[in-house]
């Protein structure tokens, strides 16, 4: 399978191509489009803060590329995030692929949501094996806001969208690279979408 993660200098590449490496897999990283146009499947991954990482995305025409993909796309973390059409971090204009918009958890919560928390309400094939109450591991201060496009839902604070389907795209909040055997099982699904 010809399975790529986007390079744009934004997140913990390692551990995602060691969780595909788990299950026999090999992405490569890359931010050449022919490249990404050609892939099976898309990694979409994301550590750190929302208008410097859409800066770089901008900065190489990714921000274009990204949303006219055709095949399955997994956003991942500030990925997800970023394929909104809005975040409040840095009030900055996201890919508009997710109909819904970014907003900061406020000062009653310990931010960042730092751990493991449960997922429920899911309703995509990329849950397949996974049951509702199974817990992820997330580490994010903004989250997605409830929406049509929303596969699973979280309650930290208030309920919001913890993953996220619209086409071909996908998104999850949570790290299944760093979700043991259950977030393994979620990127085995994605695989086989």
């Amino acid at each position: 399978m010809n399975l790529r993660i986007v390079n744009y200098g934004a997140g913990n590449i390692k551990s995602i191509q060691f969780a595909f490496q788990r299950l026999g897999y090999e992405a490569k990283l890359t931010s050449d489009a022919e490249d990404l146009l050609k892939a099976d499947k898309v990694i979409f991954p994301g550590v750190g803060e929302a208008s410097s990482a859409m800066y770089k995305l901008r900065e190489s025409g990714l921000d274009e590329l990204i949303p006219q993909l055709k095949q399955p796309v997994l956003g991942i973390c500030l990925g997800m995030q970023l394929m909104c059409k809005h975040t409040e971090e840095g009030n900055t204009k996201g890919l508009g692929i997710f109909q819904t918009n970014v907003k900061r958890f406020t000062d009653q919560v310990k931010v960042p949501q730092m751990g493991w928390n449960t997922i429920t309400q899911l309703k995509s094939n990329l849950f397949k094996g996974i049951d509702p109450g199974d817990f992820m591991y997330l580490v994010h201060s903004y989250y997605a806001e409830d929406c049509n496009e929303k596969i699973a839902n979280t309650h930290y604070e208030l309920d919001y969208a913890s993953a996220l389907e619209h086409e071909n795209f996908f998104g999850v909040q949570f790290h299944p690279e760093k979700s043991g055997k259950k977030g393994e099982q979620i990127l085995k699904n994605f695989l086989n979408i």
